[in-house]
């Protein structure tokens, strides 16, 4: 039932792609080819549907879960929510990983999948320390994947984002302890060395694999960006008193147009708060003070600026297209265009009222 789950996810997720994104290929959920590639690896348990008597078989089977599935939910964890640029600080880290997984499993496998074997009873013990060693090793790499990806929602929460699109945090929010809610299901069969505890593992794990294929669907994907709003942006509803302070939150927002605007800098699809921050030499409490008082939010600042700039882009170039445009002026995506026009019709603002 497990690898049968795992082969229909592999398959789905290579030929479906719902129309919008295929036409520009482009989709919701990155790496579509790193999780079928993930999810065929389950092939190399065929020796054990075959044959579950064999010691060999049982030793693969066991060890592939602890063995292999922390490296899963980290890599796909880093790799889904690093996508937009912080991907790449963790490559080496997981291709060092990966070398481990597969040095680990490429012993039993080969063991497995050959008749004569090539291991004995005692090295099959040996090679159960082994398989414990490199599970802890993975354990500690998926949770640092999870740290990573909590810094990630931190700075979401911070509304470091000016395109919201850069990092879903209400998915992160949803899947980023996945590693801790599998360790009850990876770990018992191994323990216990137990062929029962297999068969109710895989039944929970073949049940995660149809759940998880239901939630990343392109065209759920995609409903659920289009209808999801963000998180509510606390504004500034008292003006500071003190004339000192009002001074200076009115000199930071001469800094900030200076830079997002008469440098356009809005026109980064990936400016980032702490970018601000750093070009204008400020404090990060002061500019964002400054952004939730003076500018309504940094998102809604640089969305109205951006939108400005897309009606004068579109009225400049009328044979262009609208992703073309959305994309030309500072927008990741016609989506991201559609859904930052909503939210400020929504809250009353427009790229004419917002300051």
């Amino acid at each position: 039932m497990y690898l049968t789950t795992c082969w229909t996810f592999s398959a789905v997720r290579w030929f479906h792609t719902c129309r919008a994104p295929k036409e520009r290929h482009k989709y919701i959920w990155p790496d579509r080819k790193l999780q079928c590639l993930i999810y065929l690896c389950a092939t190399i348990l065929l020796p054990y549907i075959i044959n579950p008597a064999s010691p060999s078989a049982w030793m693969l089977e066991k060890s592939y879960f602890p063995a292999c599935y922390y490296f899963y939910c980290g890599v796909l964890l880093l790799c889904f929510f690093g996508s937009v640029k912080q991907w790449n600080q963790w490559k080496t880290v997981s291709w060092a990983a990966a070398l481990i997984v597969v040095a680990t499993m490429l012993v039993p496998a080969v063991d497995a999948w050959f008749p004569s074997g090539i291991l004995n009873a005692q090295g099959l013990r040996i090679w159960n320390y082994v398989v414990l060693i490199e599970s802890i090793i993975m354990m500690v790499y998926s949770g640092l994947a999870m740290w990573q990806v909590k810094h990630w929602m931190e700075e979401a929460r911070d509304q470091n984002y000016s395109n919201p699109d850069d990092f879903p945090a209400d998915y992160a929010r949803r899947v980023w302890l996945a590693p801790v809610l599998f360790t009850p299901l990876l770990w018992p069969a191994y323990i216990w060395d137990s062929p029962l505890w297999m068969a109710i593992d895989n039944v929970l794990l073949a049940a995660s694999n149809i759940l998880l294929l239901l939630n990343v669907m392109p065209a759920w994907r995609r409903k659920t960006i289009l209808s999801s709003s963000e998180a509510d942006i606390t504004e500034c509803h008292e003006e500071p008193t003190d004339d000192n302070k009002n001074e200076q939150i009115e000199q930071t927002a001469i800094e900030i147009e200076e830079y997002v605007k008469g440098q356009r800098a809005y026109l980064d699809s990936h400016l980032k708060l702490d970018d601000v921050v750093a070009h204008t030499h400020l404090g990060r409490t002061n500019v964002s003070l400054t952004f939730r008082c003076h500018f309504s939010s940094f998102a809604n600042y640089v969305n109205s600026l951006r939108l400005t700039h897309y009606e004068q882009y579109l009225s400049q170039h009328p044979n262009e297209t609208k992703e073309s445009a959305a994309l030309a002026s500072g927008f990741s995506s016609y989506t991201a265009y559609y859904r930052a026009k909503k939210k400020l019709e929504n809250e009353g603002l427009s790229p004419k009222t917002t300051k």
